[in-house]
């Protein structure tokens, strides 16, 4: 018999989606345990990005592991289960933040260059300047923080952070350019 934690990601989805439509939610549930054991530092780690509020992140990761177990088998496969389940957290972490009466920007669509010249101006530099840099990271709304935490530190391509942010990619493209210019003023000021 086949140990469900030996099992790949898509073989243990389809087979917790057939768990459900049988009717056998309490196998789901133990089968699905296994993704949750898999991805929950991930989850935590992501949503903990966007909030320091331990209690908000366990509940925030929770409900994003429920909500995903209620929508599987709606799960398209269309991104991995890790980027879907990341996708969740993220809206689910801006709707309490948003709730608490954060405040965001919008940006219009517009083409900016991958080659942003910003980009030197951030790459290097004295300890003095990281600092200044961190500290005003520290600053931006947790949205924008997300964003350049997935581009920089976790090294996604504007496609997957395109899904889990729910945008599309040239929007990103400007709002991670505004990002910059506006940490460079934050900075130099």
């Amino acid at each position: 018999m086949e140990h469900t934690t030996d099992i790949d990601e898509q073989s243990l989805i389809d087979r917790i989606t057939a768990y459900i439509r049988s009717g056998d939610r309490k196998s789901a549930a133990a089968a699905y345990a296994v993704l949750v054991k898999r991805y929950s530092p991930q989850v935590f780690g992501f949503i903990s990005k966007m909030t320091d509020n331990q209690d908000d992140i366990k509940d925030l990761a929770q409900n994003t592991f429920i909500k995903a177990f209620n929508n599987l088998t709606k799960f398209e496969g269309r991104a991995s289960f890790h980027t879907w389940v990341c996708r969740i957290a993220y809206n689910a972490t801006i709707n309490h933040l948003k709730s608490r009466k954060s405040f965001f920007v919008s940006i219009d669509d517009t083409d900016i260059p991958d080659d942003d010249p910003n980009d030197d101006y951030f790459s290097t530099g004295s300890e003095e300047r990281i600092e200044q840099l961190e500290a005003a990271i520290d600053l931006l709304p947790p949205d924008d923080q997300m964003l350049l935490h997935l581009y920089y530190y976790d090294d996604k391509p504007f496609k997957e952070i395109a899904f889990i942010m729910d945008t599309d990619e040239n929007t990103l493209r400007v709002r991670l350019h505004r990002i910059r210019r506006k940490l460079q003023g934050m900075i130099t000021a």
